[in-house]
């Protein structure tokens, strides 16, 4: 059994999920997830999936942007 599969190492909390969409990076915060103590996995449930995709590909206004360094790993 894996250890995140016992309910007793899942919380509930507010992360911050980050993608990156032609090219941009995209932050999205306070997105409710269940978190794995043991491994700090993070699950959705479907509706806060089908949520996160709609403000992804929706055209709209950031609520505010932040500059972000980029590095080469080579």
């Amino acid at each position: 059994m894996n250890s995140c599969e016992d309910s007793e190492t899942m919380v509930d909390e507010r992360v911050a999920y980050t993608i990156e969409v032609d090219g941009r990076i995209v932050i999205i915060e306070n997105v409710p997830a269940r978190v794995c103590r043991e491994t700090g996995e993070r699950y959705f449930s479907p509706d806060t999936v089908e949520h996160l995709q709609s403000l992804i590909w929706r055209d709209r206004e950031p609520d505010r942007v932040v500059e972000v360094p980029v590095f080469d790993f080579a």
